[in-house]
């Protein structure tokens, strides 16, 4: 057996779906509404948890409020067969919440009231040690808070764990931060805010992936939307871009996330950083011809539809 470990943000989703986006000082009537279960890290946690093969276990750290959606998170993902042994509920707190606008094209806007995310900390992981001396690999993104972020990117590499971190919602990152990151994995505007480089081809691409590699980071795999993926190596020669899957999108929402978990899975199953990309790709492409967070998340078995 490997362990997975996922250390991040759990979100009640408040889902609106408009023909188009309002704009600035614009009021339109919503087409629909959902709750939906969500956040960066618990979406991560559950596409792991769904794509993964039965020798993989998958554990999940979150912080959590003291109320009825953090009870409705914490039963689904035990359907979902996640360790949910790290995930607190922090008293006298909300569950995090995400107001995410959609359009008839997938594309969204999102707001986020972090909550209880922001109470993750040091303390919650040294209690959970096991878990990060276990693990093959930790995934992390950036709703949390940047200390936390930084404390469990170290106790990961005091125990030899590779480090992924999806840098989104995109904020400054220290060297001292990257200098702990084996893979990083930005948008193309994740990338641009993080190092100056608007992204549109492969040149610019590979550009942004240089900054990066000089910080630290030996790997980088850029999403690129419809377009797929570019995955540059340090000292493994030129990076490249990895095609997606065409399909018609609905709702983008997760999807980078649903990328992150399954690359991570394919990772620890031994396969090369580009075949991870290809196995995410495909994984991605899944969730965004469906509606809503981890409600689009598919099932492995799914892949091979």
């Amino acid at each position: 057996m490997s362990t997975l470990l996922i250390v991040g943000s759990a979100n009640a989703d408040h889902v609106l779906t408009f023909e188009n986006l309002p704009q600035a000082g614009e009021t339109l009537l919503c087409q629909q509404y959902r709750l939906e279960l969500g956040g960066k890290g618990a979406n991560q946690a559950v596409a792991t948890a769904r794509l993964r093969n039965p020798q993989q276990t998958v554990c999940f750290i979150a912080a959590l409020g003291d109320d009825n959606n953090a009870d409705m998170m914490r039963k689904a993902w035990s359907e979902d067969d996640i360790d949910i042994s790290g995930c607190y509920q922090i008293a006298n707190q909300s569950t995090g919440t995400a107001m995410i606008f959609v359009d008839q094209q997938g594309e969204n806007s999102i707001g986020i009231v972090p909550g209880a995310n922001t109470c993750l900390g040091s303390e919650h992981f040294r209690q959970q040690h096991a878990k990060f001396e276990q693990a093959n690999y930790m995934l992390i993104q950036l709703e949390t808070t940047l200390d936390s972020v930084q404390s469990a990117l170290q106790l990961a590499r005091q125990y030899d764990c590779t480090t992924i971190l999806n840098p989104a919602p995109a904020t400054a990152l220290s060297k001292e931060i990257l200098n702990l990151v084996d893979i990083i994995t930005p948008n193309e505007t994740e990338a641009l805010a993080l190092t100056g480089v608007e992204v549109n081809d492969q040149l610019s691409a590979s550009k942004a992936a240089d900054y990066f590699h000089q910080q630290g980071v030996n790997s980088v795999v850029i999403t690129l939307g419809s377009k797929g993926a570019y995955v540059s190596e340090q000292g493994k020669g030129e990076g490249k871009i990895i095609p997606a899957p065409i399909v018609t999108a609905i709702d983008t929402v997760a999807a980078g996330d649903t990328f992150n978990g399954a690359m991570m899975v394919a990772l620890d199953e031994g396969k090369s950083l580009q075949e991870a990309v290809i196995f995410a790709n495909k994984a991605s492409s899944i969730a965004v011809t469906r509606h809503g967070a981890q409600s689009s998340i598919p099932y492995r078995d799914q892949l091979n539809d």
